[in-house]
């Protein structure tokens, strides 16, 4: 299945009370699927504004496969025909997806006839994400580094940690605005002595160290545990949820320095992709950037993101956003769909 992105168009708010479509443009499925939540609309419109309207949230855990979520969603509109355009995590090689986060295999064409829909577009979650970005309102960026002026400079960095780690490019405009990647599969790399003795605990776990082993919601639980290890303390937490919980509450410093440390390696890391990219500007997204919000100020967030020796002068000009949407891969989809519709 080849996979081609065009320039979004703009997208409107979800409307209460939408009006009537003329038949010649159906409602079309739009969804954002990540390995923890499925996020579902329909999007409607004729390529030029479409209407986004009728948000539900899956756990994808619940569901025996991505055909079923997306037949119980169809369902609401019974007879439809629709299609569908789906912003997953992974890499498609041919009709099969690659991605290590999702709880169960997807393959495009089987999942496409089981779910009864009449075509099924899959792209790069991150791909849609990015392409989200020019629609996001002003008020849903909050400064952390740089200019407070929201005016957008290409190209720009787009990532974020959730169940994995995702990025992508966004370019000004162009036949493909978006480059993909799976940088969250690279090789992690640490950058402070505490950082190198954590590398090398999850080294004696795994041959391949990735960046989502530390920067993603069941990578901050590796990062505690080492942690534990290193300390000579118990570990009180087994998932990510409550360990946050702690972090918040304060009453557990391991949490607290974990969460503290997460955003310290976290900025290392963006300021390497935007250097490696040469990004103007950066925008942070992902589930995970929102639990961690209140910490990010009085981290070492953007003091690594501006510790590349000669290149620290560059990077000041370089402003870093954190995005305040939760549906921004559901619009990218539906920007993607727009794009193909006109």
């Amino acid at each position: 299945m080849n996979v081609a992105v065009s320039s979004p168009v703009s997208i409107e708010s979800p409307s209460p009370s939408p009006q009537p479509l003329p038949e010649s443009h159906a409602a079309q499925i739009v969804a954002d699927v990540g390995g923890t939540f499925a996020r579902l609309a329909w999007s409607c419109g004729d390529g030029r504004a479409p209407r986004i309207e009728g948000f539900r949230r899956y756990r994808c855990a619940d569901h025996p496969s991505l055909s079923s979520i997306l037949a119980d969603f169809a369902g609401e509109r019974a007879g439809s025909g629709c299609g569908a355009v789906v912003a997953i995590a992974g890499l498609l090689r041919g009709d099969v997806l690659v991605n290590a986060n999702l709880p169960w295999p997807v393959a495009v064409e089987s999942t496409r006839q089981q779910a009864g829909l009449h075509s099924l577009q899959l792209i790069n979650d991150f791909e849609a994400v990015a392409l989200a970005i020019p629609h996001v309102r002003a008020d849903a960026l909050v400064a952390l580094h740089g200019s407070g002026d929201p005016t957008t400079a290409w190209p720009a960095l787009v990532l974020g940690p959730g169940t994995g780690l995702g990025a992508a490019l966004r370019f000004a405009d162009g036949a493909r605005p978006v480059l993909a990647s799976e940088v969250g599969h690279s090789a992690l790399s640490a950058g402070t002595a505490l950082e190198l003795d954590v590398l090398r605990l999850l080294l004696q776990r795994w041959d391949h160290v990735d960046n989502e082993r530390v920067l993603s919601g069941t990578g901050m639980l590796n990062l505690y545990q080492c942690l534990c290890q290193l300390r000579g303390a118990s570990a009180h937490w087994d998932d990510t949820e409550a360990l946050l919980a702690a972090a918040h509450r304060g009453d557990d410093p391991l949490a607290r320095e974990t969460v503290h440390m997460f955003c310290g390696w976290l900025g290392s890391f963006v300021g390497d992709l935007a250097i490696a990219f040469g990004a103007r500007a950066v925008y942070l997204a992902g589930g995970v950037s929102a639990h961690i919000a209140p910490f990010l100020p009085d981290s070492p967030f953007v003091a690594r993101f501006l510790n590349k020796g000669v290149l620290a002068s560059v990077l000041q000009q370089v402003p870093v956003w954190r995005v305040e949407h939760g549906e921004l891969g559901v619009l990218g989809a539906a920007a993607w769909n727009a794009s193909v519709a006109r």
